[in-house]
């Protein structure tokens, strides 16, 4: 028997991907007797007029079932006499394309359905590209329904001259193409008696042969820690999967990013000892010394992986809220979840042509390559040469939620050509000469909410109690450092950052920096606190409503902004996201001005 075949179907909506897998499950007769029972009775009642649908199969979900559509990614096992399979059969519609990509992630080969009578369309492109993109070398295009086109050879080739064409541009590999019909069986597990021009194998006969091993093995030993076992003082295990390579006891590895070198003593294999272990196993190492490694770290041998904090990569952009340049993560690579941010998106990909076109903002389902700077530095690849940690997500950091899947095309070499100056007099000296903690009080709310008056009202008490301080107003800052950016989304998360580390320059040197800033995203806001520091980082909400700031209108904004001469303007025609846990809620409404001072100080007491 062949090895574990792991593939997908996929392609544009009503291909017949799920009708294929079923008619092959019960063509071969895979399924049990209640099983197909249910399949006889459940068609009566289906779109096929009393035939058996075999879509019902893997349709599992009510609303697949009556919109006739297939919308999350439905696994299947089953056996044959030569081999074994896992499928995934995977949604068509672009709306249901981040389900699509799931799967593929899984997958060895990617059957890819073609309608005969419409043939190569946007879609069948776009999975075409996500299947390259997610490493799978092996493609079978089944063109399908060749019944409507009467199981004509002519109109066959014509398609398969074009899948041709985009195995090329797409450089997908090994390529198989089978003319098949799925509602009536034809080539899926027996050879068609309407298409005796075809004389290869069918669907399933391929599958059964179908030899997906790698020619080449990714180079050395690579196992990313994902924890390390600490039972009792006497044991240190360093645990996780390996991702390619064998390893023995007695080897040299090299933990990563540090770079010390230990011995393998011993390697568990679940609770038995082993004398090797090899990709794909879950082990547990203990080495001869103590060295510096905790879960995200990587263990290697004989490979040299890259060790920096920004990389160039093909993302696939699935989160329905637009991708804007500067907006922050977190990035998961490996066994390492961290903070990142999109630098720069270099270009996207037109899915018809491959062209690269100009972009400064990704919308749902675009594939596009950008620049990708982490908040510290990370171990990883370039997909090519390592595909377990040469790919990644990003994680909204709002919403915890999947926003896009890519590969490492390779590292940005300033990252690895810039180096940290480390000084003699540091911030503790510096602040322990002027006798204060350093902190950042970052005021946040609308236009007119009172941040300005407020922070240079807290300003000079900071002062007259002996304090050094230095207050950034958003207006001023935007007339030097900043002048050059907007208010588009993209603008604003940079004026955002760029103010943050000016804030955590000025902590270093051991001022209380406050900032005044609407800075409306909250993603930006935590970026910040990350960028200056949890323990110095203070956000003040002054909270003051909508209607007070409007009824304010102290810059004529408003009124403005209502006129349609301000675009992007914060709280009319642009969301503010009210900050969650604020160290600090003022409200400029309630209270004077000096109180309101008086009341932000008694609050800081703790922290100053």
């Amino acid at each position: 028997m062949n090895g574990l075949l792991k593939f997908i179907t996929c392609g544009s909506v009503d291909d017949g991907k799920s009708t294929l897998i079923g008619h092959m499950l019960y063509d071969a007769k895979l399924l049990f007797t209640d099983q197909a029972r249910a399949l006889e009775l459940d068609s009566r009642v289906g779109s096929r007029e009393g035939k058996i649908d075999y879509s019902l199969l893997l349709d599992g979900l009510m609303a697949e079932r009556e919109q006739g559509i297939t919308i999350d990614a439905a696994y299947r096992y089953f056996t044959t006499e030569k081999r074994s399979f896992i499928v995934a059969d995977t949604p068509g519609h672009e709306e249901y394309t981040r389900n699509m990509a799931v799967g593929a992630s899984f997958a060895d080969l990617a059957v890819i359905l073609v309608d005969a009578s419409q043939g190569i369309l946007t879609q069948t492109r776009r999975h075409a590209r996500i299947c390259a993109l997610m490493g799978i070398r092996h493609f079978v295009f089944a063109v399908n329904k060749m019944d409507l086109v009467r199981y004509e050879q002519g109109i066959y080739r014509k398609i398969e001259k074009e899948i041709k064409k985009l195995a090329v541009d797409l450089d997908l590999g090994h390529v198989h193409v089978i003319p098949v019909c799925a509602t009536e069986g034809d080539n899926v597990t027996l050879k068609s008696s309407h298409m005796p021009w075809y004389e290869k194998e069918t669907l399933l006969g391929y599958l059964e042969t179908v030899d997906t091993a790698e020619l080449e093995e990714e180079e050395g030993f690579v196992l990313p820690i994902q924890r390390v076992c600490r039972p009792n003082h006497t044991f240190r295990g360093f645990q996780g999967q390996i991702e390619s390579g064998k390893i023995h006891t007695g080897d040299t590895v090299t933990a990563l990013p540090s770079r010390e070198k230990a011995l393998v003593q011993s390697i568990l294999v679940t609770d038995r000892e082993a004398e090797e272990a090899g990709s794909g196993q879950a082990v547990t190492l203990t080495l001869d010394r103590e060295i510096d490694v905790s879960r995200g770290c990587i263990l290697v041998k004989d490979t040299d992986l890259i060790v920096s904090s920004m990389f160039t990569a093909t993302i696939l952009w699935m989160d329905d809220q637009k991708l804007t340049q500067g907006k922050n993560f977190l990035i998961k690579i490996g066994t390492r979840l961290i903070p990142a941010s999109v630098m720069d998106i270099k270009y996207r990909m037109d899915i018809n042509t491959g062209e690269h076109l100009a972009a400064n903002h990704l919308y749902k389902n675009e594939i596009a390559v950008c620049d990708i700077a982490a908040a510290d530095e990370m171990v990883y690849d370039t997909f090519q040469r390592h595909k377990g940690i040469g790919s990644f997500i990003l994680i909204d950091r709002v919403t915890n939620m999947t926003s896009a899947c890519g590969v490492v095309e390779h590292s940005l070499r300033r990252s690895e050509n810039i180096v940290w100056q480390k000084l003699d007099i540091t911030r503790e000296i510096r602040a322990g000469r002027m006798g204060q903690k350093p902190l950042t009080l970052w005021f946040t709310g609308l236009s007119g909410s009172g941040k300005s008056a407020l922070a240079n009202e807290l300003e000079k008490r900071l002062n007259i109690a002996g304090k050094y301080t230095m207050l950034l107003d958003g207006d001023n800052i935007r007339m030097g450092l900043n002048k050059n950016l907007g208010f588009e989304p993209e603008d604003r998360i940079e004026n955002i950052r760029r103010i943050a580390e000016v804030a955590r320059l000025m902590n270093d040197a051991g001022l209380i920096v406050l900032t005044a800033f609407i800075s409306p995203f909250a993603s930006d806001r935590q970026n910040a606190r990350e960028i200056i520091g949890k323990e110095n980082f203070i956000e003040i909400y002054v909270s003051t409503s909508l209607e007070e700031c409007e009824r304010r209108d102290v810059k004529g904004l408003y009124r403005k902004a209502r006129e349609g001469k301000i675009p992007n303007f914060t709280g009319i025609s642009s969301a503010y996201e009210v900050p969650e846990r604020p160290e600090i809620v003022i409200d400029t409404s309630r209270q004077s001005l000096g109180e309101s001072a008086e009341l932000v100080l008694k609050a800081l007491e703790k922290q100053m």
